[in-house]
């Protein structure tokens, strides 16, 4: 795979290593949220069909993209926080039960649980990563050995948001099918640049907001809700998700059931006719590419870098606990933060600093050079 640049709108004098905060959007995104803005010109234009058709394709897509057989089970949801209350209305919590966390998590994906653990009297174990050499290794293993008879969920992402650190969601979903409990999956800053197998993992929720690695607008998302849901209560009681709702003329009919599938879960006014095209295109593009392909041409940027970095006594975490988009740096005594700040100030790079890690998230409109400026910064 070759560098993608050209694709995208970024300003050449910055060097852009940040796609974990957000990704810039494709030219084709852009256009399709202008001839969406556009379509609200003649409302009249846009016919009944056009309020289900488009979420449709967007849900055909993005089924290919997570290797979901049955497009029904994804939905539109506007960010991660409501997508996982749709887990947390569902989820059957009694006095001594707990859920299991992972430390530093992104606050979308604690909350909730800390909302439900305190209304049912269940615990929170929020297990932090090892002070270790194996510090990825020591982390799995200490969640893996945290899981227990009382676990109703394990809520985590398939890469921590921090640092990249990758956590083993095969080997974790098997112990929590062994003790009948939820895995919900924060697939944010993962899913559209590293592999996910919805039918390999079987997550009971797969929540990600678009925004980042989905190479999507703001203020929409998608969500794979699993079997375990089927039969749940959403958050919000909308129109769109009521069975036969494609029937305007028959809407003050009221009706009790929900559309088949997952979509009882979808958010109201879902048809966004801006969001939802421009989220379509974005997903296109990713399946084009192939997001096997993504991370390898990440993997393939970082190889000689990271090498170089390790050997002047950063701390990057073993590449079979890591992905290759997103990554942290820390750093040894005697590197200076401050110094490192201002080196990149001074040669426009943008990074996120996250804790105690630099966190570095490149894509495919990132080249060799990007990370020559950042070798040559970090060791100045």
């Amino acid at each position: 795979m070759d560098c993608k640049k050209s694709h995208f709108q970024l300003d050449h004098s910055f060097t852009y290593l940040n796609c974990a905060y957000m990704s810039p959007l494709l030219k084709k995104v852009e256009q399709a949220g202008i001839e969406g803005i556009k379509r609200k010109r003649n409302p009249f234009k846009i016919s009944p069909d056009e309020f289900f058709g488009e979420t449709d394709k967007l849900r055909n897509e993005y089924a290919k993209l997570i290797n979901a057989k049955d497009p029904k089970r994804i939905v539109v949801i506007p960010s991660v926080s409501y997508g996982m209350a749709n887990v947390a209305k569902n989820l059957s919590l009694s006095k001594g039960d707990n859920i299991i966390l992972v430390g530093e998590q992104f606050p979308s994906n604690v909350y909730p649980w800390r909302s439900i653990a305190s209304e049912s009297g269940a615990e929170i174990v929020t297990i932090t990563p090892p002070d270790s050499k194996e510090r990825g290794k020591d982390w799995n293993e200490k969640i893996m050995n945290a899981i227990n008879s009382k676990t109703k969920l394990v809520a985590l992402g398939n890469v921590h948001w921090a640092d990249g650190t990758r956590f083993n969601l095969q080997a974790i979903r098997k112990l929590t099918r062994e003790v009948g409990a939820w895995l919900a999956i924060d697939g944010t800053q993962s899913v559209g640049a590293l592999p996910f197998d919805v039918i390999e993992i079987k997550p009971d929720a797969l929540i990600c907001a678009g925004y980042k690695w989905l190479m999507g607008p703001y203020s929409i998302g998608l969500a794979y809700y699993g079997p375990a849901l089927d039969k749940g209560s959403p958050v919000e009681e909308n129109w769109i998700n009521r069975y036969e709702s494609e029937n305007f003329a028959n809407l003050v009919n009221y009706n009790d059931d929900y559309q088949p599938g997952a979509l009882r879960y979808e958010v109201g006014e879902h048809s966004n006719f801006i969001l939802v095209p421009m989220m379509l295109e974005a997903v296109k593009q990713l399946n084009k590419w192939g997001v096997k392909n993504i991370q390898q041409y990440c993997k393939n940027l970082i190889e000689e870098p990271v090498a170089k970095l390790r050997k002047a006594g950063f701390r990057i975490e073993d590449e079979s606990f890591r992905s290759s988009h997103l990554f942290g740096i820390r750093l040894a005594e005697h590197h200076k933060m401050e110094k490192i700040k201002a080196a990149f100030d001074k040669h426009n790079i943008l990074v996120s600093f996250r804790g105690d890690s630099i966190r570095v998230s490149p894509n495919v409109y990132n080249t060799v050079d990007d990370f020559t400026q950042l070798t040559q910064s970090l060791l100045a």
